[in-house]
């Protein structure tokens, strides 16, 4: 039995995934010296998910396509989370995953009517998050790396809001026993945030944002990361 499935929802463009490798890598990376068993599946690309009894939890990544495409793929994918939920497995959504879940289980999910939000910025942790059993420690506010367009927009029934941003009142989501999702990256590292953010440079300028001021605010988010690290050890029994 595998201990944790990473489900990649998509393909870097291709001057990130020369640099930096595919998103598998980036959730690799997160959790290593954890011990864990950790295999990815990509069904994009046509491979098809495992049974959920056959894994002990799943992580689902970030994506550079939009979850209001409705592609087959991605169908098929809300589908294998709707199944795993049935089952309580313990399920980890991250960006395109965290709006993947939120639309599986009954959410929407558009474009924000704000734009996009993009940077290392803070997010805010609610009543209901500062009592939650798994964000124990995580202290009341914290910084988070974010690039995305869509959001969750309404929540499926019976989902708690456990952390906002000044942007995006969804940053993390609990929507039963087992199962969260982020709107950050915490598998994200400082020069791949960079990156992201060089890669949007001339939208960027066109609004008179300020990039070099975006830039060197990028520096580590080990709140986030160890979220992340802590929910697949429990996952996999590691805790």
């Amino acid at each position: 039995m595998s201990s944790i499935l990473i489900i990649q929802t998509g393909t870097p463009p291709a001057d990130l995934r020369t640099q930096w490798g595919e998103q598998g890598d980036w959730f690799r990376s997160a959790l290593e010296g954890l011990g864990l068993d950790v295999s990815v599946v990509q069904p994009h690309l046509g491979e098809a998910l495992p049974e959920p009894e056959d894994v002990r939890g799943a992580a689902i990544t970030g994506s550079w396509s939009m979850v209001s495409d409705r592609e087959d793929w991605s169908e098929r994918t809300a589908d294998w989370i709707r199944s795993a939920m049935a089952q309580d497995l313990p399920l980890f959504g991250v960006c395109y995953g965290h709006q993947l879940m939120a639309h599986a289980l009954g959410g929407r999910v558009d474009y924000h009517p704000g734009g996009p939000e993009v940077g290392q910025l803070p997010v805010t942790l609610s009543a209901a998050g500062l009592a939650d059993t798994a964000l124990a420690g995580v202290p009341q506010q914290f910084d988070v790396f974010l690039t995305h367009e869509q959001s969750v927009l309404e929540l499926p029934a019976g989902a708690e809001v456990l952390a906002r941003s000044a942007h995006d009142p969804h940053q993390i989501l609990r929507y039963g026993r087992n199962a969260l999702s982020v709107q950050f990256h915490p598998e994200f590292f400082p020069d791949l945030m960079r990156s992201c953010i060089e890669r949007r440079r001339s939208s960027f300028e066109a609004k008179g944002a300020d990039v070099e001021g975006l830039l060197a605010s990028v520096s580590e988010t080990p709140v986030s990361r160890q979220m992340l690290r802590q929910f697949c050890a429990a996952a996999a029994g590691r805790v």
